[in-house]
């Protein structure tokens, strides 16, 4: 049977998921003759397009195409070509957070916990200095400490598990669940959080550098620390028109590179280059980061930082990402530890279902599922 499903939402949903007509032909070699409406799909057929678009299939029945927001707010910059019209990926990401953030929020409540005092502890009236101070202080985050960790790897992993240890949930993923076709875009965005005094969520887009990651989660962690959730994009360097965005920014900057210990450290009569590896490797920040940490204490001209800027951006978008590595230690991460161990616990003692954990874990087969217990130590 034959559905006259409009070519328009054919054509909204296929533009949606970033295809052109022609990434989809050889699933649906009749995909131009549905879009000009001189054939129809088969009901068959549209569950089968619905799901090669990351669409849900009501969707394709409405009588226009839906408008879509993000469900939070949104401070990325204007300049982002993705900013007017969010992808699947990205919104399939922040509802799956969402409900994440929900089931552990009863989680909560349900063992009588109370809220968390840094969340919405700050205004944006407070310092930078003493904000990323504060910030410093509740996570135990020591810079001595960061400077002898051999690997950005591993100084990003340490500082995931601070944020964790004080009841941040940190995720932090590449790819939407688990379907490693589906990679999440660091241009489109590079990481939100979601305030909640009990269950406070950062997610950060594994798809970036190391580097970039770092720089992410501290500025997530302002945004906890004021009590505003956000979607953001990111940049050291960039100054954004929105006064949050700007304060989180700076206290980001300040909380990963004091400008203080920067100014004590920096050696001016070093080649520039060098002393931007050196500074990063100590501080295991982006080499963006310390350009403009460098140009904040009045080490480079605005013109100077812009030049350098477009140089080592062109360098580090040249270094391809790496991958791989331990299923079970990858999952923890990209659904947060704390969240993680919580829900294995609840549905081994029967207060959760597997379905629900499935669902909110990304897989469906229970073996993994024991596999994940065992790694985090919840038998």
């Amino acid at each position: 049977m034959r559905v006259e499903i409009k070519p328009e939402l054919l054509r909204w949903a296929r533009e949606r998921a970033g295809f052109s007509p022609g990434d989809l032909a050889s699933r649906f070699p009749q995909i131009e003759a549905w879009e000009k409406g001189s054939a129809f799909p088969t009901l068959k057929q549209i569950e089968r397009f619905a799901k090669a678009t990351y669409t849900p299939v009501g969707f394709l029945f409405l009588p226009e195409p839906p408008v879509e927001q993000v469900p939070i707010p949104d401070f990325r910059t204007v300049v982002n070509e993705f900013a007017g019209r969010p992808s699947p990926n990205l919104l399939d990401t922040i509802y799956v957070c969402q409900q994440r953030q929900e089931w552990y929020r009863d989680f909560m409540r349900s063992m009588g916990e109370e809220p968390l005092p840094f969340v919405g502890s700050i205004r944006l009236i407070n310092s930078i200095e003493a904000t990323a101070a504060n910030i410093r202080h509740a996570l135990g985050f020591d810079l001595e400490e960061r400077r002898q960790i051999p690997t950005w790897t591993e100084a990003l992993r340490g500082f995931i598990e601070q944020a964790d240890k004080i009841g941040i949930l940190v995720m932090c993923s590449g790819v939407v669940l688990n379907n490693n076709r589906r990679n999440l875009d660091p241009d489109e965005f590079r990481g939100f959080a979601i305030a909640d005094g009990l269950a406070p969520l950062i997610f950060v887009n594994g798809a970036d550098t190391k580097a970039a990651q770092m720089f992410t989660l501290a500025h997530e962690l302002a945004h906890i620390w004021i009590g505003e959730s956000a979607l953001s994009d990111v940049q050291a360097s960039w100054v954004s028109g929105h006064k949050v965005e700007r304060w989180c920014n700076q206290v980001a900057a300040e909380l990963l590179v004091p400008i203080a210990v920067l100014k004590d450290e920096y050696r001016k009569s070093t080649d520039l280059d060098t002393e931007v590896a050196r500074l990063a490797k100590y501080f295991k920040v982006s080499t963006l980061v310390i350009l403009r940490r460098i140009h904040d204490a009045g080490g480079l001209t605005q013109e100077q930082f812009w030049q350098e800027y477009r140089k080592e951006l062109g360098k580090l978008m040249s270094i391809a990402k790496g991958s791989g590595g331990n299923f079970y230690l990858t999952q923890a991460a990209r659904v947060s530890k704390r969240f993680a161990r919580a829900l294995v616990a609840s549905t081994l003692e029967g207060q959760t279902l597997h379905r629900d954990a499935f669902r909110l874990l990304g897989f469906s087969k229970l073996a993994t599922f024991r596999e994940l217990g065992h790694s985090l130590g919840v038998a």
